[in-house]
């Protein structure tokens, strides 16, 4: 069967080349001299991202949305705001530079394959999106917050292959977490792509692609990137 689609995961995999949110922030916390055990880090960490799911406005940033998660650990951990600010404007440096660089990747896609993005995210992912460029590339975006279902949950993957009119035979999905991207995918039978930048352990499932950067994306799928 033909690939007809290649559908991402956001967070971990587009705008940081495989680095999962929360070790992206640990880093960074702990590069600013907050060295927190993950005991104390993981709790604040997903607590701050979970008062936002479905709560913030859909016009909200990618800037916005960084900012309020930094801050709020910040305030979990009872860390000076300054330190906490600093996190945020260095994460979203980051963020927006790797954004860039995918962006233009999947743009030299686009000629091939129709694209979208599945992510669990806060209810404003399409206006992040279109905030960095993507609206021109994108065929479909699903946000978890809208949806109401979170990777791995079947419901979200099949929202956005509803919206392309595929099977889950017709498109690949690419992201950076084994139980929530590779197993969400391999419940509904659609091809998958683990991006893992450091030598991948025991995967999902035998057959699995896995990629160490998302440059190497087309090289996998056998494809050429249009310039």
């Amino acid at each position: 069967m033909r690939l007809e689609a290649i559908l991402c995961d956001f967070g971990g995999t587009l705008d940081s080349d495989g680095l999962a949110w929360k070790e992206r922030f640990a880093r960074l916390f702990a590069s600013e001299g907050s060295r927190v055990e993950a005991a104390r880090f993981d709790p604040a960490f997903y607590a701050s991202c979970d008062i936002l799911v479905g709560a913030v406005p859909r016009d909200l940033s990618l800037a916005g949305t960084v900012g309020r998660i930094a801050s709020g650990v910040g305030e979990r951990l009872d860390l000076d705001p300054a330190l906490a600010a600093r996190v945020g404007r260095r994460f979203l440096e980051a963020s927006l530079e790797r954004l860039a660089a995918s962006r233009a990747l999947l743009t030299g896609l686009k000629h091939r394959f129709r694209l979208g993005v599945v992510s669990n995210f806060y209810g404003n992912l399409s206006h992040v999106l279109s905030e960095a460029g993507f609206g021109a590339v994108l065929a479909v975006s699903v946000d978890s917050a809208v949806v109401g279902a979170s990777k791995p949950d079947p419901r979200i993957f099949t929202a956005a292959l509803d919206a392309l009119g595929l099977s889950p035979g017709d498109a690949v999905f690419v992201g950076d977490s084994q139980p929530r991207d590779m197993a969400g995918a391999r419940g509904i039978g659609m091809p998958h792509v683990w991006l893992a930048p450091e030598p991948a352990g025991t995967v999902c499932c035998p057959g699995d692609r896995v990629i160490r950067r998302l440059a190497d994306l087309p090289e996998a799928l056998g494809v050429e990137v249009l310039a």
